[in-house]
This record gives C-alpha cells, structure tokens and sequence, in this order.
C-alpha cells in the first residue's frame, strides 16, 4: 500500500503532524508498537501526575497536623490509588483507533523497519510513502549491568498492584524523585542512587540542595556519586551492588526500578536501509526544519529528534505542528524553544525555564542573580513547607528575565509565567508593575525580580 504519509508512532508528536496532514487531504498511516496513544497519556505525564496529587495530599495532611487540623494522618490507598489511575488511561487505545479511524487515518499495530527512502515493513507487510515521519517516542537506557533483565520501568511502577516494602530507584533524574516521593509517602523504605556528582543535573544547584533536604526528610536514602554495578535476584528479594569511589556496597530490597534516563526508541528501525543518519548514541540528525539531514524525505519529532533539548511533551506537540507545515507548505517554520519550562513534580515542585547562571555566563551575558530562601515568606508557611526558595537572572540594562528556578508551592504554575516573559521579552519592570490576585503563587512574582 501507499501513502502520502506514515508517521512511525502515535504519541503527541505523531499525532501533531497526521491531523494537519490528513485534514488537508493526505492519505495518512500510523505505526506503533505499542497501544495507541503514546506515552504522555498511558505511561508518563498524566497518570504520573495522578499519583502524584495523591502523594502531594498525604504529605500536606500530615504538615497540617496540629496547624488546624486533628483529623487522622491520612494514608495512600495503593491498590485504590492505581485503579483510579486507570481511570485515565485504560481507554486511550481504543479512543486513539476510534480517533484516527473517524479521521480516515490508518493505524497499523506493529514494529516498523525501513526498507528504502521511504519503505517501511510491519510484520512482513510492506508499505510506501511521499513523506515519513519519524515520532517513535523513547525507551529506558540501557544500563549494561547484570541484573538489568529483573528490573522494573517506570511503566510497571505505574501499575504496581501492592508498594512492596523496600524500593531502590537507580538513577536522580525527575523520574527518580517522583516516583521515590510517591513511595515513601505510601510508606516504603526508599533508596536512590545517583552515580554523577549532583542528581537533577539540569536543574539550579542551590534549589537542588533544598530539594535534597526534603526528600532526605522524607526518609529517602538519597546516595550520590555511587553507580549501581549490579543486581541480583534472589527469591523474591533484590540485592542491589554499588560502588563509590574504591569503597563497594549493597542493600538489599524487594523491587528495584530503572529510572537512569530514557533514550529514542529508534536502534531497530533500520535507517540505515533509509539513509537517515542519527547523532552518536542519540537521535535523527535533523535541520532547522526537523527535516533528516541525509533524506529529505524524512522528517522528526519528539523523542527522536537530536534537538539537544528537555525530551517535554509540549515540545514533542510543537514540533509535530511545525513538521506538519513544512509538509504542507514547504520548510518555513523552525521550532522557538525560548521560554519552554521544565518541572520536577515533586513535593513542593521543582521548577526551572531559561538559562542557568553557567549558560548566561557562556553567552557572555551581564545580569543580576536574585535569590532567596522562601521559607519564610507566607506561601511558603501557609503550608507548611521548610525548605523552598527561588532564583532568577535578570539582564543588566534590559532588565530582560534571563532564567527563573523556583522550587515551592505552586512552583509549576509559576514558571509558565516566567516563560511566557521570557518568549515575549517582558523585563523584570514589567511584572513587577503587574497587578496579580493575592494571596496566590503568582503573587510572589514580583518579589522574585
């Protein structure tokens, strides 16, 4: 069969380019290995985030003891709490085949592999296309260790039936945090173990300290510069090894999840077979236009672009639009990542857009760092919370925001903000010359310039 296009993947990205594409008339195929829908609905953001306020409302329960409230310290209700998940994502297949079905596109269930330019075979079926874009999502690190096989993803961690008892999370990144929030609120003994000098490595320093603090409050065994060199299952315990510097250790655990990073799930497309060449170790080498810089025909987004940015739904979304015009309408379009924020949903949350203090100094910018511990500030004691605080960089001159880090309630909400200030050039004068609603998040903004 033949098409104007095939989008290798149904995620955001995906589905971002075939909409636009197929409403203006394009016969449309989409690949996917797995259920329809991607990742961000069934496996990431969202049921993620569910989880999450359930954490964020034990934990604040439990702050409000005695501050007005004697109710019973609340629990999580794990088993409870999964099924309400499911709520939300148990339909996304049949919801995404009902979509692309009422659209007129076809969704084919299977792994693609390149077989030419733009030839793709699923399960021994060929098929042929104008145009293919690329939007296969990501998949977990390799990790090279023994053991690796027994681990669990971040995907069966979202549904598991019972917490076990003890739980080591190999990795710092905002995976790792999360889902170690989430358990040791849910009562499990948690470990992290992070093999670099800091974890949460694209993240402000100082407010990863802070962050740091807290989870360690929390009672998760955070260990930095120690690798996890293996693993090993023995009935239906774990003994996870590890080494820092000469010294070797190990704990043993009941579950041990893989949350070390994510890379693009593109190692068995063949692109060789299509010419499309990829970065070292990382995604399609692409131009301004997310179009292949080896086969015009190619297109990428999401995941499984080498874009040298935070791997975000929202961007993946960009940019499956921008791929989509320059399909329709020829390259114009490039993606803006200025002002694209980037959040650690833990409790409080961990915020950042913008530069850091070592990417303003690279560019050679001049600028002013305002920082401070919130924790004094009455967002901060209303509920609760010891340990938050923010950072911006504001341009000498200009008084253009450069980069604003917060961590602390509403830290989320806060920060698109600071991106909307960044994208649109507004200068630190400007909000502070806004009036927002008080007492709320927003209301702390002008105090942060």
């Amino acid at each position: 069969m033949t098409f104007d296009l095939i989008v290798v993947g149904t995620g955001s990205a995906a589905q971002s380019v075939a909409h636009p594409c197929r409403d203006a008339g394009w016969s449309v195929m989409m690949v996917d290995s797995r259920p329809l829908g991607g990742t961000c609905s069934q496996r990431g953001c969202d049921p993620k985030k569910v989880l999450v306020g359930i954490s964020e409302l034990v934990d604040w329960t439990r702050r409000m003891q005695g501050k007005g409230l004697s109710a019973p310290t609340a629990t999580i209700a794990w088993s409870d709490m999964i099924h309400f998940k499911r709520t939300f994502t148990e339909h996304i297949p049949a919801s995404t085949e009902a979509e692309l079905r009422d659209a007129g596109i076809v969704a084919v269930q299977g792994r693609a592999q390149f077989t030419g330019p733009t030839s793709l075979r699923v399960d021994g079926e060929t098929y042929d296309a104008r145009h293919v874009v690329i939007a296969a999502g990501a998949r977990h690190a390799p990790l090279g260790i023994p053991g690796e096989a027994d681990l669990l993803t971040s995907t069966g961690f979202l549904e598991l039936e019972e917490l076990p008892r003890r739980v080591a999370f190999i990795g710092g990144g905002y995976i790792a945090f999360e889902f170690a929030h989430v358990a040791a609120r849910g009562g499990a003994a948690v470990h992290m173990f992070h093999r670099g000098e800091r974890p949460l490595e694209g993240f402000d320093a100082d407010l990863v300290t802070d962050l740091l603090a807290t989870t360690r409050e929390l009672g998760v065994d955070v260990q930095v510069r120690t690798a996890v060199v293996g693993v090993e299952k023995r009935g239906s315990e774990f003994v996870v090894r590890t080494r820092c510097g000469d010294e070797q250790g190990e704990i043993v655990c009941d579950l041990v999840v893989h949350s070390a990073g994510r890379v693009p799930e593109i190692d068995d497309l063949a692109l060789d077979a299509a010419g499309v060449e990829r970065v070292e170790k990382g995604g399609i080498a692409v131009n301004e236009y997310l179009q292949s810089v080896s086969n015009p025909a190619v297109y990428a987004a999401g995941d499984a672009v080498a874009s040298g940015h935070l791997p975000l739904t929202p961007v993946a979304g960009m940019q499956g639009g921008i791929v989509a015009n320059n399909l329709l309408e020829g390259n114009t379009r490039t993606p803006n990542y200025e002002g694209v924020p980037s959040v650690v949903f833990t409790t409080p949350s961990l915020a950042r857009v913008g530069l850091d203090e070592a990417g303003a100094r690279a560019q050679g910018l001049h600028f002013s760092v305002h920082h401070d511990d919130t924790s004094g500030w009455y967002s901060s004691r209303r509920v609760a919370l010891t340990h938050t605080g923010y950072k911006t960089l504001v341009e000498d001159g200009s008084k253009r925001i450069l980069g604003a880090h917060v961590l602390g309630p509403h830290a989320e909400e806060i920060i698109n903000i600071f991106g909307l200030a960044i994208r649109k050039g507004l200068s630190a004068d400007d909000l502070k010359d806004m009036v927002f609603a008080y007492p709320t998040g927003a209301s702390d903004i002008g105090s942060m310039v």
